[in-house]
């Protein structure tokens, strides 16, 4: 067990009315800066740009999370349905986006594997200089909002440079939110808002060599049929 982990805390699926202002005063008060990979289609209500715009204000980092959020890209086969994707949302974010030109490919369930990616998106995200960013703690907090705590300090206790993924989404599950930091910073961790290189395939476009595990191959889809979610 590691015993001081540097924790790099992010949030996926909002901008949410309800959840995502009780996620930024959380992390305000506690002076953790985080990054929120957003869904693009609700950028498009200005009430939930106007979070996202608060998330910016405050320091936080905003990436692409992909406009529909309808499953993992590298099992789709429609044409032009990755580019869509991520072009549509990073069109939104406007000034919002990072530098850096985050995005986060949508795991189904939190999984790593040949899924997240087609060929098509990782071609784009290449031409568009994005960088891709993954993840190494998923304790779950969509599915299991009252057990997603102790899952998520022991899978952060566990690594040294853990990159955890929750949810501004509603449930229930950011109501723990405040108590599950303080229970990380007793236990000797820190917070940091840059990326563990392990985490990150693709920097600023330029891939390296573990990218090839989260691109699922055209031949390997065989005729399978677009799934809807």
């Amino acid at each position: 067990m590691h015993t001081l982990p540097m924790v790099t805390l992010t949030f996926d699926n909002g901008p949410d009315a309800a959840v995502t202002p009780l996620v930024l005063d959380v992390l305000r008060r506690r002076a953790i800066a985080a990054s929120f990979f957003v869904i693009g289609a609700r950028l498009r209500d200005p009430a939930l740009r106007a979070l996202a715009e608060r998330a910016h204000a405050e320091g936080h980092w905003i990436g692409n999370h992909t406009y529909s959020h309808a499953g993992p890209l590298g099992d789709r086969r429609v044409p032009g349905h990755a580019v869509a994707e991520i072009g549509q949302t990073q069109a939104l974010l406007g000034r919002l986006a990072h530098p850096d030109r985050l995005f986060r490919p949508v795991g189904g369930g939190g999984r790593l594997g040949p899924h997240l990616l087609s060929e098509a998106a990782r071609d784009h995200l290449a031409a568009e200089a994005h960088t891709m960013v993954l993840w190494s703690a998923v304790p779950g907090d969509w599915r299991d909002a009252d057990g997603w705590p102790a899952r998520g300090l022991a899978q952060c206790l566990d690594q040294s440079r853990p990159l955890l993924v929750l949810h501004d989404i509603p449930g229930g599950a950011m109501r723990h939110l405040d108590a599950f930091l303080g229970r990380l910073a007793d236990a000797g961790a820190t917070f940091r808002q840059d990326f563990p290189a392990e985490c990150v395939p693709m920097n600023r476009g330029v891939a390296d060599a573990g990218l090839a595990q989260y691109v699922m191959p055209e031949w390997a889809k065989g005729d399978a049929r677009c799934p809807a979610s």
